[in-house]
């Protein structure tokens, strides 16, 4: 075997390794959450009448779902399922006519294809590249629960465009400017690029309310419904990790995480300058 194709297999088998022992930056450990299940949920949560971390994921599905009018004719995309807990509420409680979905991480969607037989297809990348899949055919909905602010707006609806069929709706949550960032200070805007770059999201490519409709209009949608749930999800997640720590001190990387991210999700609602939306649009 010539030298180059042995450093190559060697190379790939390393970071095959490393992928094994390094959780994925968007891994989280769902367990020190409050859901140990094997096929676990791993958002934000909608928190409203509810201290249970599953009943709260499960809202903000069910929030996105009931928006678009999900339901049996529907063949649907879900996008950064994660480790599938999603996937197995739009089957059991929705039951589309068939379902699809897409995440980043080997593990998670390893383990979707032992659980869940029942779905379509699924496949590992990036859902900023959706072309490069071949679906067996375009969908009537696209649902991406709490995972698109991860990426630039217009890449995420370019790549969501390709696959979503004439008719079709959209489903996704973002975080916005609020008019209010108008009358930041330097510092305040600095104070908020380093927040939200530790959350791994640009503080520059962060849209208002016009230029986020402009966009979506821009790239061909109609219907477009933006709803605020900062406090539902940013005040109601800080508030569930700040009880859960005063019942249970756990320690490690893990939990240091969650709690960093229960600080960023306090600090945004307290300031109020980006807002946490949910946004509804039809393609034409």
């Amino acid at each position: 075997m010539p030298q180059n194709s042995a450093t190559k297999i060697v190379k790939i088998k390393v970071r095959a390794a490393l992928s094994r022992l390094i959780p994925h930056k968007y891994a989280i450990d769902a367990s020190n959450l409050g859901d140990d299940g094997e096929l676990a949920w791993t958002n934000l949560g909608f928190w409203k009448n509810t201290q249970s971390y599953r009943e709260a994921c499960r809202q903000l599905a069910d929030h996105l779902a009931q928006a678009v009018n999900l339901n049996s004719k529907d063949h649907l995309l879900d996008l950064g399922c994660g480790q599938g807990a999603s996937l197995l509420h739009w089957l059991q409680h929705y039951q589309p006519k068939s379902l699809s979905a897409v995440d980043l991480q080997t593990q998670c969607v390893h383990k979707i294809q032992n659980f869940i037989p029942e779905i379509s297809q699924i496949f590992c990348g990036s859902f900023l590249n959706l072309k490069q899949f071949e679906f067996k055919q375009g969908f009537d909905v696209v649902l991406c629960i709490d995972a698109a602010y991860h990426s630039n707006l217009n890449s995420f609806l370019d790549s969501v465009t390709s696959v979503l069929n004439s008719k079709g709706r959209l489903g996704f949550h973002y975080l916005m400017r609020a008019d209010s960032c108008q009358n930041m200070t330097a510092l305040q805007e600095q104070k908020h690029r380093y927040l939200l770059k530790a959350a791994d999201v640009v503080w520059e490519a962060l849209p208002n309310e016009k230029m986020l409709r402009t966009t979506l209009e821009q790239q061909g949608f109609v219907d477009i419904q933006i709803e605020d749930l900062s406090e539902q999800v940013l005040l109601g997640f800080s508030q569930y990790i700040q009880n859960q720590q005063r019942q249970n001190q756990s320690r490690g990387l893990a939990n240091f995480k969650i709690q960093m991210t229960a600080k960023l999700c306090q600090q945004l609602y307290q300031n109020g300058y980006v807002r946490y939306i949910q946004i509804t649009a039809i393609k034409k």
